[in-house]
């Protein structure tokens, strides 16, 4: 019943934001849009908590620099993205195409100054994704990013991209990794929410000037590492390592063996 009172509250708080949004990119600047989708996360966050007793805590605020940076984190649920707009200021976000097919977003994303990329991926992908992304690094602001590019359930990943790695090279941004357990309480796009206290980490920044191969072999040891560490605290289950999937479509498949932890 929790669960069906929050999804009414959020495709009405959508349908209302997302009119509001595209009335706000009408204005000169992206401050309103920025106003908009901010207030748009907190009113979801507070929905989360009030309706479906999902309260959200953050950890390791104290590891985000005062300046521009790449947050690379794991992606568990739709509500990841409200935890961050809500939270962190002066914030871009790396999204794919496919989200420019919705009435109005397209729009929207252009006036806030999201980084688009072809979904597709690929060298193309990566060329506009250096391009987009210079804009916003010279504008100094952080610069959000999914690097496995899918919703992973609690307890699995997806091969991990190197755009963070071109990305933070190219520019000199560092890169903070962020765990999260939300997809405990919110899996992936499932209608049904478990009650709890979701935890979002923000980890120490990963050493700048590594080797693709070893910052790709870090990144992922402490995304993945600190993730499973915080389910094992949600479910009260020893912690696992995760289970490598891929997408092909319509489901997750091809579960394959973690690779080995990287020491620091």
């Amino acid at each position: 019943m929790r669960s069906a009172l929050f999804n009414a509250y959020y495709w009405v708080l959508s349908i209302f934001y997302g009119l509001s949004a595209a009335f706000a990119a009408l204005a000169p600047g992206r401050d309103a849009v920025t106003f908009t989708l901010r207030l748009y996360s907190r009113r979801m966050l507070w929905a989360l908590a009030f309706f479906a007793d999902v309260k959200v805590e953050l950890k390791g605020r104290e590891n985000l620099p005062d300046g521009p940076c790449i947050l690379a984190a794991k992606h568990h649920s739709w509500g990841d993205g409200f935890v961050m707009f809500a939270h962190v200021d002066n914030l871009s976000f790396v999204t794919g195409d496919h989200l420019e097919r919705f009435p109005l977003v397209g729009a929207i994303l252009k006036k806030f100054g999201a980084i688009v990329v072809d979904s597709c991926g690929g060298p193309e992908a990566r060329k506009a994704l250096s391009e987009s992304a210079a804009q916003v690094a010279a504008d100094g602001r952080r610069i959000l990013i999914y690097p496995e590019g899918h919703l992973a359930a609690p307890g699995e990943r997806f091969r991990y991209r190197t755009g963070v790695y071109y990305m933070s090279k190219d520019f000199g941004l560092p890169v903070v990794p962020v765990a999260t357990n939300l997809g405990c309480f919110w899996r992936q796009t499932e209608k049904k929410k478990s009650p709890g206290t979701a935890t979002v980490a923000f980890l120490p920044a990963l050493p700048q000037g590594l080797e693709k191969d070893d910052f790709m072999a870090r990144m992922e040891a402490a995304i993945e590492g600190a993730t499973n560490e915080l389910i094992a605290e949600a479910t009260g289950q020893p912690a696992k390592p995760s289970v490598l999937v891929e997408w092909n479509g319509r489901e997750n498949v091809a579960a394959a063996p973690k690779p080995a932890e990287v020491s620091a």
